[in-house]
């Protein structure tokens, strides 16, 4: 863990306790060793340093290249140890950087969504997620994030907003499809792992995945 990570992370959890109501459950479902994908919703800018300090393991973020143009917000970026991805076509530089991450037996940080979601529902995922998932064979971490969307305004303060992060068992996408999924593949992938972050919410949360009536089809670690 890099200074850097360490104070942040530090900082963050002294002001998650002093103003919020923050609860982690589901700690002891992380592996301590071996390499993992975290995958969790997005609702605001709070959640890459929230997820960072409820996950007990150091987790690289890949964040959108937008955050990485010259400025203050991208020396921080970087210092977290975040890089930059292409939203707009499946960037294969970003996928070198997170198999590279993965090989080395660390934790790939993703939003599946692949941008912030309002109105705070999930929403459809892009495919990059279930493409490295599918093509690393690793397992996959599901967060649900509930109460962060409160975090807006001065006045969060006086509520001191309660703010839920639910880490659920690994699971590994179903063998036998891990070195280059086609479409119809992936969205099946993708439909998998929204499925396991949904569970982890409130109804609220959750928009139309539901998925109450699907049978699973993935393997337990």
């Amino acid at each position: 863990m890099t200074p850097f990570y360490y104070a942040a992370n530090t900082a963050v959890k002294v002001l998650l306790i002093a103003l919020t109501r923050w609860r982690v459950e589901g700690k002891e479902n992380v592996p301590r060793k071996g390499p993992l994908i975290v995958v969790a919703n997005h609702m605001t800018y709070v959640d890459p340093p929230l997820l960072g300090v409820s996950v007990p393991r150091r987790i690289t973020f890949m964040a959108k290249q937008e955050l990485f143009r010259p400025s203050l917000m991208a020396l921080v970026v970087r210092a977290y140890g975040a890089f930059p991805v292409r939203r707009d076509k499946l960037d294969r530089e970003a996928v070198r950087h997170a198999l590279k991450v993965l090989n080395k037996g660390e934790v790939l940080g993703m939003f599946p969504e692949g941008k912030r979601s309002f109105p705070y529902q999930l929403q459809e995922m892009q495919p990059g997620t279930a493409f490295i998932a599918a093509r690393s064979g690793v397992p996959i971490i599901p967060v649900g994030i509930s109460g962060s969307e409160q975090v807006k305004g001065i006045g969060f303060i006086v509520r001191r907003p309660r703010i839920t992060v639910r880490i659920g068992r690994p699971f590994t996408l179903p063998s036998g499809e891990n070195n280059q999924p086609n479409r119809s593949r992936l969205t099946q992938h993708s439909d998998l792992i929204m499925e396991r972050i949904a569970e982890l919410l409130p109804h609220s949360y959750r928009g139309n995945h539901n998925f109450q009536n699907n049978p699973r089809s993935s393997n337990e670690n």
